[in-house]
């Protein structure tokens, strides 16, 4: 499986260093230069057309800036610095440029500066920036001022959106990792803990009888074989669906379809095969139903399942009723086992149960589940048939 070479938690950590990807810092450059040199260049231009030497000076200053810019995403501390007193040398030069302009690299490195760096270090930056506001007012009035202040604090500004966007887009990021991570882990949990409860138990029984009773051991140890090759082809497919071309697959081969309320009966089976008696009982056709509620519902029942085997104490018998009325299925599960003292309270915090509720709750339905007054434990859920959007 190819993987890039920083995991997701690094990447957060190098966005919230203001770290860039060197095509981003190159396209960066060049945009920022390019506008530099365009407004500033012809602007120094036309203003040392008659001032002899101190035009190629000017120009050679002009283009230091453009070069220093290089390094803006790297350290824009010291761009700023550098394009700042580079900046007041050519209005030093030549004032007929105004002191906004000839500072125009100074506040493209402020607005890089506001974006990728802490709050602290840019607003000691925007308020090194307004150091010069007094030769602005000298050299052009309240309107020199105001105009000079205006572009600061806007390039400020600037840099500020554009770090609230980056903040957001990583909050997003993280949202969904650790969505996906959940999503796989209840799937990985569903497929193994059942087969495997399943396992262990097939696997006692044969060791009970394997000498008495060789057929029957063999029996038990083909249903481990079987459910083992289940268990195995499920996560093949969980594994393709969640890697990193499940798209580009899905569109060249039709993919095997994943559990389904089809195979209900199929999965009451590999519950029968430990010894437990298991009815299941059906009103309505499941077919034509939404994809993610279908799954849904057999991995609650499924789940349902594996507690009694796992929990459920002196239970053999249980009952799965899957009903579809209208637009609503419900799905109960309901065994005779003895549930101990202070089960109520520790099966709910269990992963089980919590994955079962998560799932009735991400097709927009509910779920309760408890120990009954009369003995045994209910998985009762309802879930919406209509089409999931």
């Amino acid at each position: 499986m190819e993987r890039s070479g920083r995991e997701p938690d690094d990447v957060f950590a190098g966005e919230a260093r203001g770290e860039l990807s060197p095509r981003a810092a190159r396209a960066l450059w060049w945009g920022s230069a390019a506008l530099v040199l365009s407004v500033l260049g012809s602007s120094v231009v036309v203003a040392g057309a008659g001032h002899g030497r101190r035009l190629p000076v000017a120009v050679v200053l002009v283009l230091a800036q453009g070069c220093a810019l290089r390094w803006q995403a790297r350290v824009p501390v010291a761009v700023l610095a550098v394009n700042a007193v580079t900046g007041l040398a050519v209005w030093a030069l030549l004032p007929a440029v105004t002191l906004t302009g000839a500072l125009l690299a100074a506040q493209v490195a402020l607005c890089v500066l506001s974006a990728t760096r802490p709050r602290w270090v840019s607003v000691r930056a925007l308020a090194a920036m307004w150091l010069p506001a007094p030769l602005a007012f000298e050299a052009g009035g309240a309107a020199g001022l105001a105009v000079y202040l205006l572009t600061v604090v806007l390039a400020w500004t600037t840099g500020q959106w554009r770090r609230a966007q980056q903040a957001r887009r990583r909050a997003e990021m993280r949202r969904a990792v650790v969505e996906e991570r959940a999503r796989i882990a209840r799937e990985v949990h569903d497929v193994v803990a059942h087969t495997l409860s399943v396992m262990v138990i097939q696997a006692g029984a044969a060791d009970d009888v394997f000498t008495q009773r060789p057929e029957q051991a063999r029996q038990a140890l083909r249903a481990i074989e079987t459910g083992a090759r289940s268990a195995l082809g499920e996560l093949r497919l969980l594994l393709r669906a969640f890697g990193p071309h499940a798209e580009e697959d899905g569109a060249g081969e039709q993919r095997e379809p994943g559990p389904s309320l089809a195979g209900l009966d199929e999965l009451a089976d590999t519950v029968r095969a430990t010894g437990m008696t298991v009815h299941v009982h059906r009103e309505g056709a499941t077919e034509g139903l939404p994809a993610a509620v279908d799954l849904a519902a057999y991995r609650i029942i499924q789940e349902a399942l594996t507690n009694t085997l796992r929990h459920a104490a002196d239970a053999d018998e249980v009952s799965v009723r899957v009903t579809v009325e209208g637009e609503c299925v419900q799905v109960t599960v309901v065994d005779n086992g003895r549930t101990p003292r202070g089960g109520s309270a520790a099966a709910g915090a269990g992963r089980g149960l919590v994955g079962m509720k998560e799932r009735a709750r991400l097709v927009g339905g509910s779920l309760r589940a408890g120990p009954l007054p009369q003995g045994g434990f209910e998985v009762a859920a309802r879930l919406p048939a209509e089409r999931v959007s």
